[in-house]
């Protein structure tokens, strides 16, 4: 590996460090609460060295939210074009469950921190693009189930569904990243089998009888 090269894998490396302690910092001390110089003393850094690489606070959390968004459009890609689009949903869904438990620190980051700012601006081919935005992705197996009428007839609206499966898998996912296993007073089932088996009942809710 030449000099450029290995200061390239050092420079990408140092990046992806104050990426991993911003999000934690945003999240268990609030957005508001977290300086430039608190991430740099984080992770051992002079705020000079954090500025080096984005150049304000409000550029670290555009790059962030793209970052842990695009990891999620990713996830749903590799479900790879399943024809039946309930089947697709059905998968959607156990993916965005697994990338949750998989993930919580970016999970908790992107739907659950507190007093997260203003959507940052994204680039123009990502917001409704399938391959790039992880909502557009589950719309359009959404839209394409309405469009061959598996649906029963009074659900029409893609966006309503669409919101409706996210709030179903989210509930799942938020239950068991804050309160399993702190609470013993529940008898918590897996987290997977309740998701696989609330995405069952929630899709054949859906369908057209017979």
């Amino acid at each position: 590996m030449g000099v450029a090269e290995r200061r390239e894998r050092e420079r990408q490396e140092t990046r992806q460090r104050i990426l991993d302690a911003a999000r934690e910092l945003f999240v268990r001390e609030g957005y508001e609460a977290v300086s430039m110089r608190r991430i740099a003393e984080r992770i051992e850094y002079s705020a000079p060295a954090i500025y080096h690489h984005f150049r304000d606070k409000e550029a670290l959390i555009t790059e962030l939210c793209l970052h842990d968004f695009r990891a999620l459009a990713a996830v749903f890609l590799r479900i790879g074009r399943v024809d039946d689009p309930v089947e697709r949903i059905r998968r959607i869904g156990m993916a965005y469950v697994e990338f949750g438990l998989e993930h919580p620190s970016q999970y908790r980051f992107m739907f659950m921190a507190e007093g997260r700012p203003a959507e940052p601006q994204v680039p123009d081919d990502m917001k409704g693009n399938p391959e790039q935005d992880a909502y557009a992705f589950l719309r359009l197996a959404v839209r394409e189930a309405i469009e061959q009428e598996r649906f029963r007839p009074e659900l029409a609206d893609a966006e309503l569904i669409s919101q409706m499966l996210w709030a179903a898998v989210h509930g799942i996912v938020s239950l068991h990243i804050v309160h399993h296993p702190k609470e013993d007073w529940i008898e918590w089932r897996a987290a997977r089998a309740t998701a696989q088996a609330m995405i069952d009942v929630t899709t054949r809710g859906l369908l057209r009888a017979g």
